[in-house]
């Protein structure tokens, strides 16, 4: 079987605990080279994972031409710098979400990749679970009705000191650390930009830790997001049709639950099996390289994932 270098540029937790395993175990994938300018996690690396080459520079990993397919887990504001960089490289590109701090970012990183003609993805992993494809199964048969409303919230309590998601320079934010998940969800789902949103937000050294935003959408469509990491952890998401009610827990997680459907006077529970996210997520852009297709989740969404993130943000940061 065909597989494709994977480099790492920078030794992240989401790299070291997440894709770094799901690039070993994904068949048409193969860990070749991790790049970090700390000698510690240098050696930390070698230590724990099995690749072919450690980098001291970013640089140096962009230069290697035996790494087809670059993974980009650095801080939200490095992003759009480092994409650029890998792409004009000729490197594919699987980038942790959010893809860029605005919109006018994501559009000249999409202008880069069809320049050089290679692959750029935002890094939403939920998007390959089975809860979601039987989410999007059971909206897409029209059990549930016309969509009316949509609920999703993504919360954690934040405790670790000195988090560079506390920091404004970087990106940081709960709405660009996990709001940007309920986001997507309505993005998924309704496919199209709100036509009016108000916003309400909790702020603390210069970046909001807990938004909720309201959003009104043609044909009266609503939907309320919440985000924050200043309380107990909440994972849940609830639409609405004319029909019925789907209720789903755990909706940005990987690990096996259950869907509650509420339809003519019934409750129905709909089982849903765990997975490995992040190894699809690495399998599918993988493939995409190989067959030169396209994987799951297209520069179309990202762009207009931007475009909501920015209104949403303009409100924050007024």
């Amino acid at each position: 079987m065909k597989q494709i270098n994977w480099g790492i540029l920078g030794y992240a937790r989401i790299a070291k605990n997440e894709l770094i395993p799901a690039i070993l175990e994904a068949p048409s994938a193969s860990l070749y080279g991790i790049a970090s300018r700390d000698s510690g996690k240098r050696e930390e690396a070698r230590s724990l994972f099995p690749f072919e080459k450690v980098y001291e520079t970013y640089e140096a990993l962009l230069e290697d031409e035996n790494i087809q397919a670059v993974y980009i887990p650095l801080p939200n504001a490095l992003h759009k710098e480092w994409a650029v960089k890998a792409m004009e490289k000729g490197k594919h590109v699987l980038c942790e979400k959010p893809l860029a701090l605005s919109e006018h970012e994501v559009k000249e990183m999409t202008e880069v990749s069809e320049m050089y003609g290679v692959l750029l993805m935002e890094a939403f992993m939920y998007r390959y679970t089975p809860r979601m494809k039987k989410v999007m199964e059971i909206v897409g048969s029209g059990v549930l009705g016309e969509i009316r409303h949509i609920d999703s919230s993504f919360r954690f309590y934040l405790d670790r000191p000195n988090s560079i998601k506390m920091k404004k320079e970087l990106g940081g934010g709960a709405l660009y650390d996990v709001g940007c998940y309920p986001v997507s969800f309505a993005n998924l789902l309704l496919k199209e930009e709100p036509q009016d949103l108000f916003v309400s937000s909790v702020m603390e050294e210069g970046v909001d830790i807990e938004t909720s935003v309201l959003l009104t959408y043609s044909h009266g469509v609503t939907a309320s997001l919440h985000c924050g990491f200043n309380a107990y952890g909440v994972n849940s998401s609830e639409i609405l049709g004319t029909k019925g009610r789907l209720v789903i827990p755990d909706t940005f997680l990987e690990e096996e639950g259950a869907l509650t459907f509420y339809h003519e006077g019934k409750v129905e529970t709909i089982s849903v099996p765990g997975c490995r996210r992040y190894m699809l997520e690495v399998e599918d852009f993988s493939q995409a390289v190989i067959e030169k297709s396209r994987p799951l989740i297209t520069l179309q969404e990202s762009l207009l994932q931007a475009r909501v993130m920015d209104r949403i943000l303009r409100s924050i940061y007024k």
